[in-house]
C-alpha cells in the first residue's frame, strides 16, 4: 500500500512539472509572438538574456530566504554547459533566419532521435519496440502539424546542426549534472543562470543587429511593450526552472516528446488569438496524430522493458535478481 501511495505521489508530482512546464512555456512563446508582432520587438538573443538575468534575480531571491543549499558544480562542467546552451539559443535563432520553416521545424524533430543517441551511447539505454514506434508516430504528427514548404541550403544546413546537436546535449547535460553532482533543479539554475545572462547579454545586442540589422537602444520603448517585455521574463523564470523540473525528473526524451504537446497548443493558441483563418485539416490531423502518439510513448516507456538500462551483469549473476534491478526511466 505504501509503494502504491509513492508511486501516485511521484506521478502526481510528474504531472504537475510537465503542466507547469507546459503552461509557462506556452505562455511566454504567446507574449513574445505578441511583443514582436504587435511593436517589432525582434531582439530575440538578448530577450533571452533577460529571461536568464530574471531567472538568476530569482535564484538569488530563493538562497536567500534558504530554499537553495550551498552545492558545487565545477567549473569546467559549467563553462561546457554554457557553451551548449549558447550555441543552442544562437544556433535555433541562425537557423530560422536562413531556413524555410519547414526545414527549421523537421531540424527541431530530429533532436528527438539525437537525445535517442547519446542515451544509448552514454546511458546504456534499451528501448522496446512499441517505445519506438510512439516516437516515431509524435514525429509523423508533429511534421503533419508543422512542416509546410521545404527547402533547405548548405549555410542553413550548416546552422541547423549545430543548433540541434547543441540543443540536445544542453537537455542532455541538464539531466547528466543533476545525477552527477546531486544537483536540485534550483541548485543547478544558480549555477547556470547567471553565467548565461552574463554571455546572452554581451552577445545578444551584436547578435541581434546581425540577424536584423536593427539595434536595440534604437527600439522606441512604449509603456505596453515594457510591460510585455516584463511579462515574458516573469514567465520566462517559470519556464526556466520547470525545464530542470522536468528533464532532471524524467529524461531528455521524455521532456522532448511530451513537451511536442507544446508546439500543438501554440498552434491552436496562435490561431485563437491571431489566427484569421480556420484550422486547416493538415493541422488537424497532424495534432490527432501527434496526441495519439505521446499517449502511446506515455504507456510503451511506462512498461517494464519499454525504456531501461542495459544490465551489464553476467547472466549467472542476474540469475535470480529481481527485475526491478534495471533503472526505469
Amino acid at each position: 500500500m505504501a509503494a502504491a501511495s509513492k508511486a501516485d505521489t511521484k506521478a502526481a508530482v510528474d504531472a504537475a512539472a510537465w503542466m507547469f512546464n507546459v503552461v509557462t512555456s506556452v505562455g511566454v512563446i504567446i507574449v513574445n509572438k505578441a511583443l514582436m508582432a504587435t511593436y517589432g520587438f525582434s531582439f530575440a538573443t538578448t530577450l533571452t538574456g533577460l529571461h536568464f538575468v530574471a531567472t538568476t534575480l530569482m535564484t538569488i531571491v530563493l538562497r536567500w530566504l534558504g530554499f537553495i543549499q550551498p552545492s558545487h558544480l565545477p567549473l569546467l562542467e559549467l563553462l561546457k554547459f554554457v557553451l551548449f546552451a549558447n550555441f543552442s539559443i544562437v544556433g535555433m535563432n541562425v537557423s530560422l533566419m536562413w531556413n524555410s520553416v519547414g526545414f527549421y521545424q523537421i531540424a527541431k524533430l530530429s533532436m528527438i532521435p539525437v537525445l535517442c543517441f547519446f542515451e544509448i551511447v552514454f546511458d546504456s539505454m534499451r528501448y522496446s519496440r512499441d517505445t519506438k514506434l510512439s516516437i516515431g508516430l509524435v514525429l509523423i504528427g508533429v511534421g503533419v502539424c508543422t512542416v509546410t514548404d521545404v527547402s533547405v541550403n548548405m549555410k542553413g544546413f550548416v546552422a541547423a546542426s549545430i543548433a540541434v546537436w547543441s540543443t540536445a546535449l544542453q537537455q542532455y547535460y541538464v539531466h547528466f549534472l543533476q545525477k552527477k553532482y546531486s544537483l536540485s533543479s534550483f541548485n543547478l539554475l544558480g549555477h547556470t543562470a547567471p553565467a548565461q545572462a552574463g554571455t546572452l547579454l554581451l552577445l545578444g545586442p551584436f547578435l541581434d543587429y546581425w540577424l536584423t540589422d536593427k539595434r536595440i537602444d534604437a527600439f522606441n520603448y512604449t509603456t505596453p511593450s515594457v510591460v510585455l517585455i516584463i511579462l515574458s521574463c516573469i514567465i520566462a523564470i517559470g519556464t526556466n526552472l520547470s525545464q530542470f523540473i522536468c528533464i532532471g525528473r524524467f529524461t531528455a526524451v521524455s521532456f522532448q516528446v511530451l513537451g511536442h504537446m507544446k508546439t500543438i497548443l501554440v498552434l491552436i493558441l496562435g490561431f485563437v488569438f491571431f489566427g484569421k483563418e480556420g484550422l486547416k485539416l493538415q493541422v488537424v490531423v497532424g495534432m490527432m496524430i501527434a496526441v495519439l502518439g505521446m499517449i502511446w510513448y506515455g504507456n510503451a516507456s511506462s512498461k517494464p522493458g519499454g525504456k531501461e538500462r542495459r544490465s551489464h551483469t553476467t547472466p549467472k549473476q542476474r540469475h535470480g535478481q529481481d527485475s526491478t534491478d534495471d533503472e526505469k526511466v
